[in-house]
């Protein structure tokens, strides 16, 4: 498994794969936060990072399925998986390996950021800012990217094309992070059951966690959708 994963982040970072996602991320979010109009930190007036977590996850619904989009598509596709096949490793090895490689991804991706939070410290009035309410949004945020992983992971084991399974993952991460929020607010359900829609989608419980509260039940829904996810692909594995 280990031998998988280092495999993976040697691919990533050979090329520019990796640097250009961590360039790209960090650019989106700086232009947004401290340059357009309207949407940046200072003509907000406060110091809070709120603007940036409610913009990350729209770029990570993106940038996860183009960095997983390859994992499992591309050995398909050039045959390699059969070689892996031959490997001392049980299909749940290989899933983990790949899986653990793009968390690692998605970390140096991520760390970065905390630059941010020095910056919005040194421009508030009072040196100080919401260290809790930061914290609580940054483990959310990677837990947030931890489950496009995962769900973007199973959807490059239905195919061997890497532009199909890059489009689905994008769909199915949208689908299921504003999906049930939109639903719920259908005039069918607004009333009557738009909370328990609303809580079935992944924004409710990031946005749960980015309150600075660690709730177990949030916990508890985004291992368990990693764990879904990553046990379907396993499966899919087994029928290959």
């Amino acid at each position: 498994m280990l031998s998988i994963c280092k495999k993976e982040l040697h691919q990533f970072f050979s090329s520019l794969t990796g640097y250009i996602s961590i360039i790209m991320f960090l650019m989106v979010n700086g232009i947004f936060l401290f340059v357009l109009k309207d949407s940046n930190i200072f003509d907000f007036g406060y110091a809070t990072l709120d603007k940036f977590f409610e913009l990350a996850p729209w770029i990570l619904i993106f940038l996860v399925p183009a960095l997983t989009m390859r994992s499992l598509a591309e050995e398909f596709k050039t045959g390699t998986f059969e070689i892996l096949q031959t490997k001392p490793l049980s299909r749940w090895q290989i899933v983990a390996g790949k899986y653990v490689a793009v968390l690692a991804v998605l970390l140096f991706v991520i760390v970065p950021t905390f630059i941010y939070v020095f910056t919005i410290k040194n421009l508030s009035a009072v040196q100080t800012v919401d260290s809790g309410g930061i914290t609580g949004s940054y483990i959310g945020l990677f837990l947030l990217a931890a489950v496009f992983a995962a769900i973007s992971l199973c959807c490059s084991s239905f195919t061997n094309n890497a532009v199909v399974a890059f489009l689905v993952s994008a769909f199915a991460c949208l689908l299921l992070y504003f999906g049930f929020n939109a639903i719920s607010k259908l005039p069918m359900f607004v009333g009557s059951a738009d909370y328990y829609i609303e809580m079935a989608g992944i924004d409710f419980h990031y946005r749960s966690i980015s309150r600075g509260l660690l709730d177990s039940r949030d916990l508890l829904y985004f291992l368990s959708l990693i764990f879904l996810f990553l046990l379907i692909t396993v499966q899919n594995l087994r029928k290959r």
